[in-house]
């Protein structure tokens, strides 16, 4: 390190060295300043954004409540196009496939959680794809909705094990495959799965069995 004999030396290279960094130094802090200026923009922005997203779908959720179908997906468009990115556009896409399929539009309600279950949202991807299968039983779909099951990767979805589980063994059902069926529900009841009419289910298949004529 350079040694300086006086203070005068030191304010002379402390001189020649501003001279010929101080342009870079400048440079660097309203570079600096800049950057903060522009994350605290952006993040102000999305909040903003998250806000607005927000209150267009408390509309939503009232129009919904007031079975005012139209609204509900003029509202649903309005948040998929201008908050495409925010998990909004899947919470009101679920709320308009819940009435849609109420009113009978079980294809437009199909469509739309068909586009959801493609959400790199884990949770709402599940959600949307369970209530698909539930589609499916009512439109007599079997096959379909247990080969919706079997493609679901199981990593992916294993909070929802104990739901498909059931799923499936109502599907069997429909499809009259007993054996099937017992030991979907019964996988199921192992897992934890909490539903007040899994074990009536089980109970009802053993009871069909035992009035069935032996051959």
């Amino acid at each position: 390190m350079e040694i300086y004999d006086t203070e005068e030396a030191q304010v002379e290279a402390l001189k020649r060295w501003w001279k010929e960094n101080s342009q870079s130094v400048i440079i660097g802090l309203v570079m600096g300043i800049a950057l903060i200026l522009g994350w605290n923009y952006w993040q102000d922005h999305k909040k903003q954004k998250l806000n607005q997203a927000s209150a267009l779908f408390e509309q939503l959720q009232k129009a919904a409540e007031a079975n005012k179908k139209d609204s509900v997906d003029k509202l649903a468009a309005q948040i998929k196009d201008q908050f495409g990115s925010t998990e909004y556009v899947s919470f009101s896409g679920l709320i308009q496939a819940k009435l849609k399929a109420q009113s009978g539009d079980l294809a437009g309600a199909k469509t739309i959680l068909q586009g959801i279950a493609a959400s790199p949202n884990k949770e709402l991807a599940n959600i949307a794809k369970l209530r698909l299968v539930r589609l499916m039983l009512a439109t007599q779909e079997y096959e379909p909705g247990l080969q919706l099951i079997n493609s679901i990767d199981p990593a992916a979805a294993s909070s929802f094990s104990g739901n498909y589980d059931e799923l499936t063994g109502d599907l069997y059902v429909a499809l009259g495959r007993v054996d099937e069926a017992r030991t979907a529900y019964q996988s199921a009841l192992r897992n934890g799965h909490q539903s007040p009419l899994l074990q009536y289910k089980i109970d009802d298949l053993a009871t069909a069995e035992s009035l069935t004529p032996k051959k």
